[in-house]
């Protein structure tokens, strides 16, 4: 593994307007970036809220975490790396990958850490936006959103939880100053994170409780190392290390079939092979019954893994599949009046997916307001630009999300859309380019049409995929290939075009 690099110098502060502003340093940020400067726009600045790069990949710690997308398929395609150690890198090297790649196409003079947008402006006069930060304000003609969804922990409202006592957090801000050993744990939820903390902290504790609401399909991992020959094979050879993305890509598009994003005759396949993955793994038939998911798969998120099962089965863990009625100073009271007595509470609940543009006062054409704008529905043109926010785009945006392959590939898409956006605007000498309301109106009844027959409509349950209204407004409703075409190129009668 390539050592990490030395963190970046805080770059110089902006004194005129820029060409580009991108707000945040995760994956969506920096491929932004170094696209923009491969595509000669140098022009830039990138603002972190964070003290590092890294996004999703920098906050959150906890042990075990991993991704659950092969590490070649979930790499830049333009900023590969030959050495990854496992098929499913790990946080820690996904997180070092991230930092490396400012040293490698030499980002640091265009990045500020530690720097939060509070508010941004449009400033229809001057065809620019005015941006504030905690630092000071910046001024840019065009601002990318690459702040993502995944880092504001949604905390559940469960009756007393801040009245427990003991140590109480969540995965996405892990305490690694609480010690575990031969304590009393207790975990909420069942989703990606928790299958990840359990089996990695199960052997420590004392006892482990898992409150669980609603159980997850889950498949097998097949997690390898990948050895020193094979990470050499791919640095020699890197038609062999594109092959085998292409192959891990292709596999997973199939999953788009396999009931990943609608109910088919081939979903029951999938579930019964996830079935049998459970029934391998857990011989007890009561244990069993509480970990089979009571809904269609792929209408919440498919899980893998092949430690979670087994963890379950150690003689100090139990499985809560029971209603809490309340958190305790001293621990969890079931609503059958079972109490769990606990040292310390982890929140497995994962995240309030809205937050990011929520908390960040963004001002459109006219004094639009982009919450207000969402009153009804969060939405977007192609998931990237919104009528009434002239040369505002999001990265990962409404409806763009995955459930079946790797988001990396949606990234690099909008990010080559919203370069196309940059060179239309250079070449008619543009002030300013919005989709058109007509445009994204039509582009939002095709997708609503779209999700109408999705797993994630008709698979019988609720997920944070989902509005307080149970509209879809997270994941795109077909393949990644279907997506790559329709971004492909710009159409511009989608677009109200302002002249310099």
């Amino acid at each position: 593994m390539t050592d990490t690099p030395a963190a970046p110098q805080p770059a110089p502060w902006p004194d005129k307007p820029l060409a580009v502003l991108v707000i945040g340093a995760g994956f969506s940020g920096l491929a932004m970036a170094i696209r923009c400067r491969q595509s000669g726009i140098d022009d830039l600045f990138v603002v972190e809220k964070a003290d590092a790069v890294g996004g999703t990949w920098h906050e959150n710690t906890y042990p075990g975490a991993a991704c659950d997308i092969p590490a070649h398929l979930y790499a830049l395609s333009f900023a590969p790396k030959s050495d990854w150690t496992r098929t499913f890198a790990g946080q820690p090297e996904i997180a070092a990958y991230l930092r490396e790649l400012v040293a490698r196409f030499d980002l640091a003079k265009h990045i500020a850490l530690s720097t939060a947008v509070t508010g941004a402006v449009w400033d229809g006069g001057r065809s620019l936006w005015r941006v504030e930060t905690d630092r000071g304000p910046l001024e840019a003609r065009v601002l990318v959103s690459g702040m993502g969804a995944l880092h504001y922990p949604a905390v559940p409202a469960i009756p007393g939880l801040h009245t427990f006592l003991g140590p109480l957090f969540h995965t996405a801000a892990w305490d690694h100053g609480v010690p575990l050993k031969a304590r009393r744990v207790g975990v909420i939820g069942t989703g990606a994170s928790a299958i990840q903390v359990v089996p990695a902290i199960a052997p420590e504790v004392e006892r482990l409780v898992l409150f669980q609401r609603t159980p997850p399909w889950v498949m097998p991992r097949n997690d390898r190392p990948i050895g020193p020959r094979m990470q050499a094979l791919f640095r020699r050879l890197p038609p062999v290390r594109r092959l085998l993305r292409e192959i891990q890509f292709r596999v997973r598009e199939a999953r788009a079939a396999l009931g990943f994003t609608r109910v088919s005759g081939l979903t029951r396949l999938a579930e019964a092979a996830s079935r049998h993955h459970l029934r391998r793994q857990i011989a007890d038939p009561a244990l069993r019954e509480k970990l089979t998911p009571p809904y269609r798969l792929g209408c919440k998120r498919v899980l893998i893994s092949d430690e979670f099962y087994p963890a379950l089965t150690r003689p100090n863990v139990t499985l809560e599949a029971g209603p809490i009625r309340a958190v305790t100073p001293d621990g969890v009271t079931m609503q059958d009046g079972r109490h769990h007595p606990l040292d310390v509470l982890v929140l497995a609940t994962g995240f309030d997916t809205t937050a990011s543009l929520a908390r960040v006062p963004v001002v459109g054409r006219d004094g639009l307001i982009l919450a207000r704008a969402w009153g009804e529905r969060v939405a977007a043109h192609r998931g990237v630009a919104v009528a009434g926010f002239p040369n505002f785009f999001m990265l990962l945006g409404p409806n763009t999300g995955l459930g079946h392959n790797s988001v990396v590939l949606m990234i690099e898409a909008q990010v080559e859309y919203v370069l196309a956006c940059l060179a239309e605007m250079k070449t008619r000498n543009l002030a300013a380019i919005e989709p058109s309301p007509e445009a994204q109106a039509r582009y939002l009844a095709d997708l609503e049409r779209r999700l109408a027959g999705s797993i994630w409509q008709q698979g019988g349950c609720a997920s944070w995929y989902q509005d307080a209204a149970g509209r879809n407004i997270a994941l795109w409703p077909g393949t990644v290939l279907a997506y790559q075409r329709a971004m492909r190129v710009p159409d511009w009668g989608e677009f109200v075009l302002t002249p310099a």
